[in-house]
């Protein structure tokens, strides 16, 4: 046997830099071929859902929102939903509108951080965000501009930018005034300009080459682009299914390298959420200028590229700002600010979009309200298994790259994903193994 088919070679990043969370990659070579690759994720469980047990449904909102400081929101809606499920009660008319408009919000300063922040340094040949701004302090400026604008959506309609505090079962504490919420209608436009500029600039980046046949899942929001809310789970491949049947369709297991569960679906393997797979079930939903700047960037009715995750991303930013500027033209302020709710014995469900895809909420409720059983799947945990079958894919395809620039290009395909690894856990160190 040939020195180059025995030789080990280990490549080690002990901390992966722009993504939320810790973790590490294991990929393992033989005679120049993948024989492994394992996702880390070693960030601490943090027993969430242990804690929901025995508090009132009314506090699930405020507790879950603590899991993530970038997707609060996505957090508070997918509770709120599990929660109104049981009550039999829908928020709707103008307090279904403010609980959108606070998730494009969300939108706004969580796409932006990803696509300017986290993921185009990959792209531009620099290490982070304060090396971007030595070469382009114009690009930075613009993005903390348009971070600073969905924080401020958050702070007015959530009372507070990051674990928003107005948000309950039923709807809200208190509601804006429209006079709060047009004084928001000159940045927002400004950010839909700066938004259709990023699509314009991200479009133009150089894309390693990845196809992959991911069966896409989002939500069906009933003719409307997913993001609040969603009664059904829907795929490419003909999935369709209500939202209390997702555990009869989606298996988590626990896997020994990693402290995330894995999900995939029941006798049909791995899935993708997220902006490629709203985009791809959903494209024709977007608002007219967001879908005009897709065609104009040159993006497929569905993309199979994960690197190209970053155009879509910014697809979806013009789409919440068109989206949050409807709703400020339609509101009225309400009468009330909640529906009443009365908390019934049994199991609720909700989902809704957060900016990484679905994030899906189980609770059992006692027959005083108090919470039983919890259980959360976000989106990194069933995006998983997809990430190593892309970096998988694709360091099969590049292992002659020098060592350095395959390390860097794995990283790039795991922030293809804006993977939050805190959410997961219940992400990233790299080591590559060459035998």
């Amino acid at each position: 046997m040939s020195d180059a088919a025995t030789k080990t070679r280990t490549i080690r990043t002990d901390y992966l830099a722009r993504v939320e969370g810790e973790g590490g990659m294991r990929v393992r070579m033989r005679g120049g071929k993948v024989v492994d690759v394992q996702l880390k994720i070693y960030e601490p469980p943090r027993f969430f859902e242990a804690f929901l047990r025995g508090r009132q449904f009314s506090e699930a909102p405020d507790i879950t929102a603590r899991i993530c400081g970038i997707c609060p929101v996505a957090y508070q809606m997918s509770s709120c939903l599990a929660m109104e499920s049981l009550a039999g009660a829908e928020v709707s008319g103008q307090l279904r509108a403010l609980r959108r408009l606070l998730y494009c919000g969300e939108w706004i300063e969580s796409h932006t951080l990803h696509v300017f922040m986290l993921h185009a340094p990959d792209f531009l040949g620099v290490a982070s965000a304060v090396e971007l701004a030595k070469i382009n302090p114009g690009l930075v400026e613009t993005a903390l501009r348009l971070k600073k604008i969905g924080n401020e959506v958050m702070r007015v309609v959530g009372g507070r930018e990051v674990h928003p505090i107005n948000v309950k079962v039923g709807g809200w504490y208190k509601t804006p005034t429209r006079a709060q919420l047009e004084a928001l209608v000159p940045d927002l436009e400004w950010a839909k300009a700066a938004s259709l500029e990023a699509v314009r600039v991200v479009a133009g980046l150089e894309f390693p080459r990845l196809e992959q046949d991911y069966e896409f899942v989002a939500l069906d929001a009933a003719g409307e682009y997913p993001i609040d809310r969603g009664g059904r789970l829907v795929s490419t491949r003909g999935l369709d299914i209500p939202i209390a049947e997702f555990f009869d369709h989606v298996v988590e297991e626990h896997v020994e390298h990693s402290n995330a569960l894995h999900a995939h679906l029941r006798e049909r393997g791995s899935y993708l959420v997220g902006p490629l797979a709203r985009f791809a079930l959903h494209r024709g939903l977007l608002s007219p200028d967001a879908l005009a700047a897709a065609d104009e960037a040159g993006l497929e009715p569905v993309v199979r590229n994960p690197f190209k995750s970053i155009v879509v991303r910014a697809v979806e930013l013009v789409h919440a700002c068109d989206e949050a500027l409807r709703l400020i033209a339609a509101y009225e302020e309400p009468p009330e600010p909640a529906v009443a709710i009365v908390p019934q014995p049994g199991w609720g469900h909700g989902a809704s979009e957060a900016p990484r895809g679905v994030l899906y909420h189980r609770y059992r409720l006692g027959p005083g309200g108090e919470i039983l059983d919890a259980k959360i799947v976000p989106p990194t945990s069933q995006n998983q298994r997809s990430i190593e079958e892309d970096l998988l894919a694709f360091v099969s395809a590049h292992a002659a790259l020098p060592e350095e620039e395959l390390r860097l290009r794995c990283e790039q395909a795991i922030r293809n994903y804006d993977p939050c690894i805190s959410c997961a856990t219940h992400f990233l160190t790299l080591e590559v193994e060459r035998e």
